[in-house]
């Protein structure tokens, strides 16, 4: 099943008598290279369950199960339900009208495997991605496309200034990496911002990640501090703790990796 075209997609909006909502954060996908290129950057094969987060217009839910894939596609939008619906009609489509970021992914999608593919509204695209890596490990790949200086600052490494709390989520629970980025003009309305597409592989996570990103948070939260003030009234002795942890305790928060934050973690438990 070819991709929806730009014009396609104009007539359809045009039809169905939908603007986009700047509130919603909607800015459609109307290139049908870059909707084959996500489907095909995400792997997808016969029989993949998929969650999709923000349908839209529903291009790359028709792209994604035309695939093979089962796909549970959520909107919030309700303007969108009868749109969504012709356009995937007679495909293996699940249409959920609800607020994804008010669902609980670890309970909704408990058996794996899962794979989340979208093109994320930009007013949830980090607090989703975040709670899906840390809360609902049935969710094995995300691939999906963002603003540009969002997915840079999920797969930044430590030393740069895109590096922080993100980064250190993304490093606790997945391999990482920027696929490609995506011009503003692929999308109706134009956004202001280019966006990025990212691949997140699920990795065993470790067994201290929560009181590791507590202390994280604790850190970049004073990041000009050296951690051995930083993180006094967190961690009781924290120069001590530093120091059996193997970390200078004159480093900063952006100077530790995801995996120097669960050794410390470690050692202050």
């Amino acid at each position: 099943m070819m991709a929806q075209s730009r014009s396609e997609i104009l007539s359809l909006l045009q039809r169905h008598g939908v603007a986009p909502n700047r509130k919603l954060g909607q800015n459609f996908l109307v290139d049908g290279n870059i909707t084959r290129r996500i489907v095909n950057e995400a792997g997808v094969v016969p029989g993949d369950r998929i969650i999709e987060v923000g349908a839209g217009t529903g291009t790359l839910t028709r792209a994604l199960a035309a695939a093979g894939g089962h796909v549970t596609a959520f909107e919030v939008d309700p303007r969108l339900r009868p749109m969504l619906e012709e356009v995937t009609s007679g495909l293996d489509v699940d249409l959920v009208m609800a607020d994804a970021s008010k669902i609980d992914f670890a309970q909704s999608f408990p058996d794996g495997p899962w794979l989340l593919v979208a093109n994320l509204p930009y007013n949830v695209g980090t607090s989703l991605v975040m709670d899906i890596l840390r809360h609902a490990p049935a969710v094995v790949r995300l691939v999906v496309m963002m603003q540009r200086e969002v997915a840079e600052r999920l797969v930044a490494l430590p030393g740069t200034e895109n590096y922080g709390i993100p980064s250190v989520v993304t490093g606790l629970h997945a391999r990482a990496r920027l696929a490609f980025r995506v011009p503003p003009q692929v999308f109706y309305p134009v956004p202001r911002v280019e966006s990025a597409v990212v691949i997140m592989d699920r990795t065993e996570s470790p067994r201290d990640a929560e009181p590791a990103l507590e202390i994280a948070r604790t850190a970049f939260s004073k990041r000009r501090k050296m951690l051995r003030g930083s993180l006094r009234g967190l961690i009781e002795d924290p120069e001590s703790i530093l120091i059996a942890a193997g970390i200078d305790p004159t480093s900063r928060a952006e100077d530790l990796s995801p995996a120097d934050f669960v050794r410390l973690a470690e050692a202050n438990r």
